[in-house]
């Protein structure tokens, strides 16, 4: 498939170059079904986060998944990172964690033929295409700082020198829900930074019970290789290249700034129920979750319901409720529900009539 997806590279005219994208399109959603089917002999259930997890993926964006211990999320990465044949590392962040622990550090060594000594830069954890950043609020700011600059440029600063990261890079950072004694939360410069804020959820009755079953045997897995990282990057290219109607724009648009209640024509219920809210990073976010989305099901255009279908994911992390809000118990989650019911395309286009709750 590597062959395939890269050996037209060279071509010039327009026709080529989309006859070539396009059959990577294919190739790609054809790999989607293939890596779901290898991700389900080994993880039951969790299709939804699985889904955001590659969205996120070929987006070249980072998640950060919430959830109570127990749920698979370790092993749920490694086997992304196993049948994508990617390097895999996992961090497990620590109150006395410092930013050389990841990054890594300039160690002196004795040269056997000149005798001299000479630093050498050996290379840390974060030096993977696959990090699970194991909950990522347990380390301090100094630390946290050093991840971030490795999640958005890419690569990492020692001393006066910068390493650039292996690609294709995926950071994802898990957060235990419940038990938050001793913790550092996220800055919300951080929070941005993650493309997808994805819930991990208890399986359902049927799952659990399947999970019992396949679990406390001795039955092991085989699994095969999907894509390379070669193929990854390619792909996470042709993304970048699927097509966007304005209508759909607009509605991007549209429900970031509805996020807003300081815009002055805001909703009612963002004013009583928002303190801060999204900024234009989301409406990237959600333009290039929706571009994933469609090309790994084998389609070539993006739809309003791609983007409905990741706004949660998305927004979730980027709305800052009132004090009203948690007093009656509205969560995040439950005013990007309100925002996908109310809003439509040119909702804030001049003119145009508000659609209020």
């Amino acid at each position: 498939m590597s062959d395939t997806i890269e050996q037209h590279a060279g071509s010039n005219s327009e026709e080529e170059e989309r006859e070539r994208e396009e059959q990577a399109i294919r190739l790609l959603a054809t790999a989607y079904q293939r890596m779901r089917s290898e991700i389900g002999k080994v993880i039951i259930g969790q299709q939804e986060i699985v889904d955001q997890l590659l969205i996120a993926l070929f987006s070249k964006g980072h998640c950060l998944l919430m959830g109570v211990p127990g749920l698979a999320k370790t092993l749920l990465v490694s086997t992304i990172a196993e049948i994508l044949h990617l390097s895999f590392r996992r961090i497990q962040f620590t109150p006395d964690l410092m930013p050389s622990d990841i990054t890594g550090t300039d160690v002196l060594q004795d040269d056997p033929d000149t005798g001299r000594r000479t630093f050498q830069f050996m290379q840390g954890p974060l030096f993977t295409n696959v990090l699970l950043a194991d909950e990522i609020n347990r380390t301090p700011p100094k630390t946290q700082s050093a991840l971030l600059e490795a999640m958005q440029e890419r690569h990492v600063s020692v001393g006066s020198n910068t390493y650039r990261l292996p690609q294709p890079f995926f950071v994802l950072a898990t957060q235990n829900p419940i038990e938050q004694e001793g913790t550092y939360p996220l800055p919300e410069a951080q929070l941005d930074r993650f493309m997808f804020n994805s819930v991990m959820r208890y399986p359902e009755a049927d799952e659990e019970l399947l999970i019992l079953k396949e679990t406390t045997g001795g039955f092991e897995p085989d699994l095969t290789t999907a894509l390379t990282g070669r193929q990854i990057l390619a792909l996470q290219e042709v993304v970048r290249k699927v097509p966007v109607a304005d209508h759909v724009f607009e509605y991007v648009r549209d429900l970031v700034r509805a996020t807003r209640p300081q815009e002055t024509d805001a909703l009612d219920f963002a004013k009583q129920y928002i303190s801060w809210g999204a900024g234009p990073r989301a409406g990237q976010y959600l333009i290039i979750g929706g571009k994933a989305k469609a090309i790994l099901e084998g389609r070539y255009h993006v739809t309003t319901e791609d983007i409905r279908a990741i706004a949660h994911p998305v927004l979730r992390h980027r709305i800052v409720t009132t004090f009203h809000a948690d007093s009656e118990g509205i969560t995040s989650d439950d005013v990007v529900d309100m925002l996908l019911k109310e809003v439509r395309v040119g909702l804030f286009d001049k003119g145009a009539k508000l659609a209020r709750g």
